[in-house]
């Protein structure tokens, strides 16, 4: 029941909720308000290819096409949203289209899907769904429009368009640049020789024969259907009742009054409006809400209209709607310098959040955020620069008030309604008989961790201006102005009065310039507590010092081209001034990536295995088909789980209690260490045990307390967010620091055979050096895995004490063991069955194990299901992540810069539980051995602290390892006022010395092909025509350095005993199991090339077709044991050698029948042979453990990677311009996968390197919370110019099939991104120097931390450096011919 549409008293009627999904008709008399379109999806439907990734609208993951009817225009709209905040109710009346509508594996795939898969564009494949419907979104509404039909098999959509219909969406695995290629395959503009590998054509043939090989878009098939049955349904909106929760949708702003009165008689009822519900993203509200009222069918808040006055837009318009408009070019009466504004306007709306938020987001609802609640928006300080107008209705009283007057309110009372805004129309005020040029000069700015959105930025701005040119003055005068500030740390935006009153009528010069930016420094000061206070304020000054300084010292131009007469136009035609002034009049839209280069020499030795083959699954993987765990359909009466976790880091638990309002939705048990019957263990390793929760102490903020069982997975975490802890803190002392446990002797045991061997005698290479540094200090963060998959298990009780466990992990045979130790029961009871998992990089290892034990545990002690995923927040707060670590080092060295010796002392911030953390020392000491060092020493602790443990992430140890190794190359070449590549040169091993510093890893001398490589990189990437062109571009430029670096690596990786099991079934199809896990590195793949090669030795006919019925099963505890763990790049290897093994077994089973069965008939089928072994009772099922050789079991991987940086001076943001790789894969059992690893594995460290930021609180509780304040890698963020070239080296007859591995190693590489930094950074610093201050020489042995962000990078820079150089400008000689360019 609910009140209908016309009226809001008492009278009721029957409405009911009317919507499709892929065209299926739903239709719901009962929702409660608060259930958002994803619950709904995941829940009550089989579509499943909308994931949960953060919650927020920020990943993408969960991006569905809404589509609506307009029955006046007869038009469907289209857009993406993200279902995760769009809140069901919202939905009447329209098609929802998931992956599986757009296409599927019944109805056939989409030619996104297809091509995705072909250009190797999916690997763990939990993003790629999200992926597919927005690039579907971006074809369809291009496809739409009235532009020239494309060629046959292109859409309408641009390169540009193409590239940034997926740059909201994140991907943890693929690097991102085939996703590109797969986008910009469909662009009408697109030169098909740019797009990357892919498995549809090779490089070189013809544009006619790749379009034919492409799977075809016809453009005008492009529109999907809308639902005859919702056409004929009613437009007016939803009005429901559902337990006690009301949902109105007014028609009118009477009605809506009404409902605001009704609300506010009924005091003590809880209201919410709603327009796109986004604000739930940052707003995360844990209260439920009796009355939600949806303003989205109020005719008055959804109007826009322009005249020459200027442009109004209503409240509910959203932000995309706002963009379209301000963008529309055919609007009489509007002048140009106002369509410029208003594009400008629409260029910044552009960065806010991502498209599938900015189509549901309202300008209404931002402005209210930002009135009420201090939202950092750029909205408002855009809007503010413009003088905007703002309307507002409060009963009666309406009221028209300027935006500024609006954010100075208190906040917006209930009854109040923001109508919408008015943006003028903005003119400058040209008198042609004064012979003044007057112009309006516009622009907005923004600071933020990703260029193009998706990020809140660190400061915005925009500032209006009328300035003239006149004769008497010889220069600018700068009428008035306004200037806007906003998001760095204050209340609201604000206009900096001051500043624009000191500028008005000025004749602009340096030192008017320097006293504006002086003003404005005392007036931009961000609040207490806010990050990079500092940063925040020397942006400001950066960006009306890039506004203004165009406009300075120009009159020698202005006087050689002033004539009489003057007509109004812009005299200066080929002049600097009129270059100047045409930079406010451009809209910058750049590509986001150049075209990119992949070479790759294939293996014909053993087909299939060396081909290119698309990875198993991606395809299904595409369109959502793909089952993760938590897409295993709820089994009957399941519960779901939430942990508590503790806040304190040392405390004991006195008590724990549910906040009264939590006990009544649904919550069925709270379980601690009290419930269990065995051990209190949640994870286990060779180094000890971590407890599953923690009994009376517990150890750090963080640790797993209890979990809360819920009927739901929503009420679970909202009763484990509710909860209240008891602590006692008395007389405790917690270790928060390396430092702290130094002191107090805190430490975890290494065992002997863990720890490395030093290398010579460190004392006799430091007395040969010529040189010394001592003690220099290096400290490293940790890093957050973001698997776009959190955490999750579903565990099922089952007959006769036994319980099957379903886990997305790295170790099911770990998770096996633990969850059979804290049930008390014998490992046969016991079931864990692991699928596919939607991203690992080893956070899927230990940490996945407490997860499955907890769930195993509730479903064992309730006799239900219980099944939990892990919200991101909380995964977070326990993840651990990547090891923290100080270091301290001391170098000797010859004046040419040969390092003599190293000594290291390394302490290892472990946490509170050993997890793998005695493995670093062995792990940093391989990779750092990859110099000859001459002498090697080292003390490495592990440290036992009160903080979470940390665990296995990619690379670990060896990319802390590298960045060290490069540090001191740096300290070095610092030092000695030497080039940091040469001394990098000197100091490559020799084989010799390779074979010193790694002894029986070290391989044969062909085998060492890094020299190879370090050469064949520099030719191949241009090193030095580049360098030598980078200082000329360095010496010309003052805003902007560049920086190049060229790194190598030498990764030693280990093989691990490996199980495998092949079956031939009655029909010759195949079915093998491994113990290696896929976690989208492509194991599945390889095994099954690996199968067919190895099974096509039996040499009869079809053979060569033997990977089409090649099936890769899930892992199962009990039917494959002694699986171990998937880590350590070499998995996928041993998974296919112990395939391998299997299949020899099986052909020589079946030789013997073969030859009989040839002698009689001549030649035999596949089909035929395996149809007699059966008929025969021949064995045909093999399994086998391998076990690697002692002498082979350890190697050494080589590669070398060039990266060239650009960073702006003013604002400290890097751009990648361009990376080279080589990399030896051995010969590469698939290059199309490994391929795919190096590139994505490299763009995982530039995260580590140059954005992902991991803080805690003082008391080390992780303080990131999704994807607002953690930011991988985007879009936008990776290399523009992305070349890989794989070296098919061929010399490693020892390895499998002379393979190697690639999924950690290319991760170290991303170094070459933050050495290239750090050069760029010198010149900068240099630069600075070259403009005084009072330091007699530059320090350029400085540290860049990582990451290596935007306020580290601009700090180091100078967060003075524009006023230096204005101070250096004024007191030079030629201060007023200097100029200031930009």
């Amino acid at each position: 029941m609910g009140h209908q549409g016309q009226n809001t008293n008492s009278e009721k009627t029957k409405q009911t909720l009317v919507f499709a999904v892929n065209g299926q008709r739903f239709e719901l008399s009962e929702v409660n308000p608060s259930t958002t379109l994803l619950e709904f999806l995941r829940s009550q439907t089989s579509f499943k290819s909308v994931k949960l990734g953060c919650g927020e609208g920020g990943c993408g993951a969960c991006v569905v096409l809404l589509s609506k009817y307009d029955p006046v225009h007869d038009k469907v709209d289209d857009c993406t949203v993200s279902s995760c905040l769009t809140l069901l109710c919202s939905v009447n009346g329209c098609s929802i289209t998931t992956a599986e509508g757009v296409g599927n594996s019944k109805d056939g795939f989409h030619p996104i899907q297809e091509r995705f898969s072909g250009f190797h564009a999916s690997q763990c494949g939990y993003c790629t769904p999200g992926m597919c419907v927005s690039l579907y979104s971006a074809l369809l509404n291009a496809d739409k429009t009235s532009r020239p039909e494309p060629r046959p098999g292109f859409s309408k959509l641009t390169l540009s368009e193409a590239e940034k219909s997926i740059a909201g969406n994140l991907c943890r695995c693929t690097g991102y640049r085939p996703l590109v290629d797969a986008c910009k395959s469909f662009a009408v503009d697109v030169d098909m020789e740019d797009l990357g590998f892919n498995s549809f054509w090779r490089k070189g043939e013809s544009d006619e024969v790749k379009l034919s090989r492409l799977p075809p878009h016809n453009c005008n098939k492009a529109t999907r259907g809308f639902p005859e049955f919702l056409k004929m349904a009613t437009k007016s909106g939803l009005n429901m009742e559902s337990e006690g929760c009301h949902w109105y949708s007014p028609c009118s702003l009477e009605q809506l009054q009404r409902l605001l009165h009704m609300v506010e008689v009924n005091d003590g009822t809880s209201m919410k409006i709603v327009i796109g519900n986004t604000g739930m993203g940052y707003y995360k509200e844990l209260d439920l809400h009796n009355k939600y009222i949806d303003l989205s069918y109020i005719p008055e808040l959804a109007i826009i209209s322009k005249d020459q006055t200027g442009i109004k837009i209503g409240a509910s318009v959203t932000i995309s709607k706002a963009i379209e408009t301000l963008r529309e070019e055919n609007v009489d009466g509007i002048n140009q310098e106002a369509k410029l504004v208003f594009k400008k306007l629409a260029n910044h709306m552009e960065k806010i959040a991502t498209g599938f938020v900015r189509n549901s987001a309202s300008i209404g609802g931002n402005l209210i955020m930002a009135q009420r609640k201090h939202f950092p928006s750029d909205i408002t300080t855009i809007l503010l620069s413009v003088d905007a107008m703002v309307d507002i209705l409060t009963g009666d009283r309406h009221e028209n008030i300027t935006l500024e007057e609006f954010l100075e309110r208190p906040p917006l009372v209930s009854n109040s309604v923001l109508l919408g805004i008015k943006i003028p129309c903005w003119k400058s005020s040209t008198d042609v008989s004064s012979k003044t040029y007057t112009k309006l000069l516009y622009e907005t700015y923004r600071a933020a961790p990703r260029p193009i959105g998706n990020a809140l930025p660190y400061l915005n701005a925009a500032f209006l201006a009328e300035v003239s040119l006149c004769k008497n003055s010889a220069g600018i005068v700068l009428n008035n102005c306004r200037l806007a500030f906003g998001a760095y740390g204050t209340k609201h935006s604000i206009r900096a009065r001051n500043v624009e009153e000191f500028l008005s009528a000025k004749f602009l010069d340096v030192g008017v310039l320097y006293e504006a930016i002086e003003l404005l420094e005392s007036t931009v000061i961000p609040e207490e507590g806010v990050a990079s206070p500092a940063y925040r304020t020397s942006l400001a000054i950066g960006f009306l010092f890039e506004f203004l300084s165009p406009l300075i010292n120009i009159h020698s131009e202005i006087s050689r081209f002033w004539f009489d007469g003057y007509n109004g136009n812009f005299p200066f035609n080929d002049s600097k001034v009129k270059q100047n002034f045409d930079q406010f009049n451009q809209i910058k839209s750049p590509t986001l990536l150049s075209s990119a280069k992949q070479v790759i020499q294939l293996n014909e030795d053993y087909r299939p295995v060396g081909e290119p083959t698309i990875k198993s699954g991606a395809t299904i993987q595409s369109s959502g088909e793909a089952v993760y765990v938590d897409d295993i359909p709820s089994p009957k009466d399941c519960l779901h789980g939430a942990f508590i976790y503790s806040t304190e880091p040392l405390a004991w638990v006195k008590g724990i209690k549910l906040k009264p309002e939590a006990s009544v939705d649904g919550v069925s048990a709270l379980i601690s260490f009290k419930d269990i019957p065995g051990e209190n263990v949640g994870a286990q390793t060779i180094f000890g045990g971590e407890p599953l929760y923690a009994d009376e102490l517990t150890q750090c903020a963080g640790q797993r307390i209890a979990l809360v069982v819920a009927d739901t997975q929503k009420n679970a975490d909202i009763a484990a967010e509710l909860a209240v802890i008891d602590y006692d803190k008395k007389n405790l002392e917690p270790i928060l620091s390396v430092e702290e446990a130094f002191e107090r002797c805190s430490f975890f045991e290494v065992p002997p055979f863990l720890y490395p061997e030093p290398v010579g005698d460190f004392s006799k290479g430091m007395a040969e050096a010529d040189h010394q540094i001592e003690s220099a200090v290096l400290k490293l963060g940790s890093q957050y895995y973001f698997y776009m998959e959190t955490q999750t298990a579903l565990a099922v009780p089952d007959e006769d004490n036994c319980i099957v466990v379903y886990s997305s992990n790295q170790c099911p045979e770990f998770v096996h063991d633990t969850i059979a130790k804290c049930l008390g029961v014998p490992g046969h009871n016991v079931r864990v069955i692991t699928r596919r998992v939607g991203g690992g990089f080893g956070g899927k290892a230990i940490k996945a194990i407490p997860v499955a034990t907890a769930c195993a545990l509730a479903a064992y002690k309730l006799h239900r299901p219980v099944r939990m995923y892990v919200n991101r927040k909380t995964d977070m707060i326990m993840a651990g992540g990547r090891h923290p670590m100080k270091i301290t080092y001391s170098v000797g060295f010859k004046g040419s810069g040969k390092i003599t010796a190293l000594k290291l002392d390394i302490l290892v911030d472990a946490g509170m539980s050993a997890d793998i953390s005695p493995i670093m020392p062995h792990n940093m000491i391989g990779p750092l051995k990859k110099y000859d060092w001459g002498a090697l020493a080292f003390d490495i602790k592990v440290c036992k602290t009160n903080l979470p443990s940390r665990s296995a992430m990619r690379a670990p140890g060896e990319v802390q390892a590298s960045f060290i190794a490069e540090a001191i190359m740096e300290h070095v070449a610092s030092a000695l006022a030497l080039e940091v590549d040469s001394v990098r040169s000197i100091n490559l091993h020799t084989y010799e010395s390779l074979e010193l510093f790694y002894k029986t890893s070290a391989g044969e001398p062909s085998e060492y092909t890094l020299p190879s490589i370090w050469n064949k990189l520099a030719m191949s990437s241009n090193f030095y025509r580049r360098t030598e062109l980078l200082k000329e571009f360095n010496r010309s430029n003052k805003w902007r350095k560049r920086g190049i670096s060229r790194v190598p690596i030498v990764h030693p990786v280990m093989l691990r005993a490996t199980p495998g099991k092949v079956s031939i079934l009655r029909d010759g199809s195949i079915v093998v199991e491994v113990g290696g896990i896929e976690l989208g590195q492509g194991l599945w793949t390889k095994v099954k090339q690996m199968t067919a090669y190895a099974l096509s030795l039996i040499q009869c006919g079809g053979t060569e077709e033997l990977l089409e019925k090649v099936r890769v099963i899930q892992a199962d505890s009990l039917s494959l044991i002694q699986g171990g763990f998937t880590s350590g790049s070499t998995t996928s290897e041993s998974s296919c050698e112990a395939v391998r093994l299997c299949c020899n077994i099986l052909v020589e089973r079946l030789t013997a029948l073969k030859e009989r069965l040839v002698e009689q008939m001549g030649s035999i089928k596949w089909e035929t042979l395996i149809l007699q072994a059966y008929m025969t009772s021949v064995n045909l099922s093999a399994s086998t453990l391998y076990i690697p050789d002692f002498s082979s079991m350890q190697y050494l991987n080589y590669g070398a990677a060039v990266s060239e940086v650009e960073v702006n001076l003013l604002t400290g943001q890097t751009t990648i311009l361009q990376t080279d790789i080589i990399y030896d894969c051995g010969k590469s059992l698939n290059p199309a996968v490994d391929l795919g690893q190096i590139e994505g594995a490299f763009v995982q460290g530039i995260g580590f390197f140059m954005l992902e930021e991991y803080p805690t609180n003082s008391k080390g509780l992780v303080v990131a919370e999704g994807t607002w304040s953690y930011k991988i890698p985007t879009v936008d963020t990776i290399p523009k110019r992305f070349n890989v070239e794989i070296l098919n080296s061929g010399h490693h007859k020892n390895r499998v099939l002379s393979s190697k591995a690639s999924g950690e190693p290319p991760l170290v590489l991303a170094v070459s991104v933050h050495c290239a930094i750090r050069a760029a950074i010198k010149e900068a610093r240099l630069q600075l120097h070259s403009w005084g201050g009072g330091v007699d020489e530059p320090d350029l042995t400085f540290q860049l931390q990582v990451p290596a962000t935007m306020p580290v990078v601009k700090e180091l820079c100078g967060l003075d450096n524009i006023q230096r150089f204005l101070q250096w400008t004024l007191g030079s000689k030629q201060g007023e011919s200097a100029g200031c360019p930009v």
